[in-house]
């Protein structure tokens, strides 16, 4: 099952209630970031190339919070910067899982073990690790050598202690089908994680590496490779089957980027987590401001190679959720 029976029910019934009340845009699951700052420097990341003085700025509990209940998603994804570095991470996550949303951290997992006495298991909480690749590969990714020990390390310990831990792997053009099933074996077989999610890199316009991002035809031709032979049926995948089926290319939709809106330090960012055309001071604001129709492939050219799951996951979703048959289809996982 591609995630928990509770967590699906949760937002089902948080969907069916929208459409009672004829919310045409609503949110599925938002990427808060408390801060930017992060104790590594990846090559395709786009989030930490701010001044000084933005890069110490750490978003307070109750802000973080209350943007959390003031569009009323289930779920919340934590991300950065590195999370772990915020000096009440902790009292954020144990807040919002007060509140049953689904939290999932995410981190490079450098500061996990020293930190971890400050969680507490929950069938709300999930520690979101990034692997992007085996040893080489993962270490070559964040430049710099060892992360992938610490991070394996990290998810054993958390598992030993009775949290749930799932992963985030990024794939850019250097990775191969062979690539994508070796680290997924990996994660599934031998760590045994609870579930992984998977992502073609987005091309950040401040990465430092921008010869490395996958194009719309390449992202299809890894993953309908590596999934070849219904392999992807083996895997906890943390998708549901309709955003696996547009990777490999055998749908394809258009973005919903309002379905997972970025809430940072600088307020809900327009129109999504991976472009920033200025800020929102309410959830609210965001949607009834933005102008939706100037986004997507054929109409922005920022978009044309995306296919990451902040725009397209919620389509799916949303796709599954209006049709019987998809949504038995998500429910056994294939």
């Amino acid at each position: 099952m591609p995630v928990s029976l509770r967590q699906t029910l949760k937002v089902g019934s948080y969907i069916l209630r929208q459409k009672l009340k004829g919310r045409e845009k609503y949110p599925l699951i938002v990427e808060l970031e408390p801060l930017f700052q992060c104790n590594l420097a990846c090559a395709g990341c786009g989030k930490i190339q701010h001044p000084d003085h933005v890069l110490k700025r750490r978003m307070p509990v109750e802000q973080a919070v209350a943007a959390i209940e003031e569009c009323g998603a289930p779920m919340v994804s934590i991300a950065g910067g590195e999370p772990l570095i915020h000096p009440e991470i902790h009292v954020i996550v144990d807040e919002l899982v007060k509140r049953k949303k689904f939290v999932y951290l995410c981190t490079n997992a450098l500061l996990l073990e020293k930190k971890i006495d400050n969680f507490e298991p929950s069938p709300y909480f999930s520690w979101a690790i990034h692997i992007d690749g085996l040893r080489e590969r993962h270490d070559e990714s964040v430049c710099r050598p060892g992360v992938f020990d610490k991070a394996v390390r990290a998810i054993e310990v958390a598992k030993e202690r009775g949290f749930r831990v799932t992963t985030n792997t990024t794939f850019f053009t250097h990775d191969t089908p062979e690539n994508v099933r070796r680290v997924l074996d990996f994660l599934n077989d031998e760590l045994e994680v609870d579930l992984m999610m998977i992502s073609p890199a987005y091309a950040y316009e401040k990465a430092p590496d921008q010869e490395h991002f996958l194009g719309v035809k390449q992202t299809r031709e890894l993953f309908s490779q590596a999934f070849a032979g219904g392999r992807r049926k083996k895997w906890r995948l943390n998708h549901s089957p309709l955003f696996l089926d547009f990777l490999e290319g055998k749908v394809d939709y258009e973005c919903t980027p309002w379905g997972i809106p970025s809430y940072s330090l600088f307020g809900w960012q327009r129109p999504c987590y991976l472009m920033a055309d200025g800020y929102a001071k309410t959830y609210k604001e965001l949607i009834e401001t933005t102008d939706w129709s100037k986004y997507g492939r054929g109409k922005d050219p920022r978009c044309e190679n995306c296919m990451a799951h902040c725009g397209y996951e919620p389509t799916a979703v949303l796709k599954t959720a209006g049709s019987l048959r998809q949504s038995l289809r998500a429910l056994v996982g294939h």
